[in-house]
């Protein structure tokens, strides 16, 4: 089917179809198909057999059905999650993942990585891309146009990931002018190049093979503000593939997530703008922006931004990142007090090098302001862990 280019994450095409051009048919001989239909005809009639067999495969050698069956096997191995941080430039770095986790997030996407610069820079990979081995499920997302660049770069990274993720989405200038994201849905021929290398080539399955994640938006509809995301776009995707099928856009709390995955049927939903605000949407805390009238004798104040930024600082100093980031945060989750206090934010700004002495101290100031911005939580939502999970960075390099 026709499908426009979107936003954020149409990440790649995806074959699905048993004819006698289809990847796994051109990448095996006629002797190993006929040797692995064999095979799968054993398999699918013993279960345990068969996970084992697909956990173990690489995915060059499958077809028809036994594909199918290899990315739904990875998919549950990994719990199925439904709740999950999208890829953000400089956004979803390593302690805000870990944030988004404790707040309930079940799986998170990586910033979106520029291939080439990954595997030239060495500075750009220690900066760029830290994890921990409570960072999981977690999907790599690389920008890319050359086949052998992205493979080079998604081998550096497979060790310490469960998916690795081509962005075909990005509708900036910056992919524009770079000949990536969304602007590669000109030239399908490459993007069909980029997929097979990574399905041919890695263990972890890329997007293109097993996962699919859809932004109900086209390339020129960049601004979530004025354009909502088609959930029945997404929808019909997910009718035509025989995959996990994710679904972006309109996520705003929680009824939010619920009504996409009814109306899409996905398997699970990205959210990035409004996590950014609130980082505790996926445990069902919601701003006062998104509080219908009527509903206030339904909810409790148990958190605010505030709360969630010394959540966030803690864990900073954890996994360290740039300060660009941590500065990037501060404005996305402090917005509404600064509107509200705006010298403070003036003195935040002015600030050539901040510490976290400061955030610190700029956070007390605030709060002895006297003014609050409470998330609400209804009544019947099922409270938040206690504690971030403590961690340790892996070598990376």
């Amino acid at each position: 089917m026709a499908f426009s280019p979107s936003q954020t994450q149409i990440h790649t095409l995806i074959p699905h179809s048993n004819s006698p051009e289809d990847l796994d048919d051109l990448l095996c001989s006629n002797q190993q198909q006929e040797e692995l239909q064999k095979q799968q005809k054993c398999l699918l009639s013993a279960p345990d057999a068969l996970s084992s067999f697909l956990d173990s495969s690489p995915s060059r050698c499958l077809t028809g059905e036994a594909r199918f069956e290899r990315a739904w096997a990875h998919w549950n191995k990994l719990g199925r999650p439904k709740l999950i941080v999208a890829p953000m430039v400089d956004n979803s770095e390593l302690p805000f993942r870990m944030l988004c986790r404790k707040y309930g997030a079940e799986a998170a996407y990586t910033p979106m990585l520029h291939s080439r610069i990954f595997t030239e820079n060495e500075k750009y990979r220690n900066e760029e891309f830290t994890t921990c081995k409570e960072d999981r499920p977690l999907f790599v997302q690389f920008c890319a146009n050359n086949p052998d660049t992205l493979l080079e770069a998604a081998r550096k990274v497979e060790p310490y990931c469960d998916y690795v993720d081509i962005n075909l989405g990005c509708p900036q200038r910056i992919a524009r002018r770079g000949n990536y994201g969304a602007f590669l849905m000109n030239n399908l021929p490459l993007i069909k190049s980029l997929v097979e290398k990574l399905a041919v080539n890695l263990n972890v399955p890329d997007a293109g093979c097993s996962l699919l994640a859809v932004h109900g938006r086209t390339r020129d509809e960049k601004d979530g503000k004025k354009f909502r995301a088609d959930w029945n776009a997404i929808r019909a995707v997910k009718n035509a593939l025989k995959i996990p099928v994710l679904a972006n856009g309109n996520i705003r709390h929680m009824d939010d997530v619920q009504h996409c995955l009814e109306e899409t049927g996905a398997d699970g939903v990205l959210s990035a703008e409004t996590l950014l605000e609130n980082p505790a949407l996926f445990s069902g805390f919601r701003t006062s922006e998104w509080v219908v009238e009527g509903e206030d004798s339904n909810m409790q104040r148990k958190l605010d931004q505030a709360d969630i930024l010394l959540d966030y600082l803690k864990l900073c100093e954890r996994y360290p990142v740039p300060w660009r980031m941590i500065r990037s945060h501060v404005h996305k989750m402090l917005g509404d007090w600064f509107r509200l206090q705006p010298q403070i934010r003036e003195d935040f700004n002015s600030q050539s090098k901040i510490t976290f002495e400061f955030l610190y101290n700029m956070v007390d100031r605030l709060r002895d302001l006297g003014v609050g911005l409470p998330l609400y939580l209804k009544d019947t939502h099922v409270g938040i862990s206690a504690n971030a999970p403590s961690a340790q960075l892996h070598d990376t390099n």
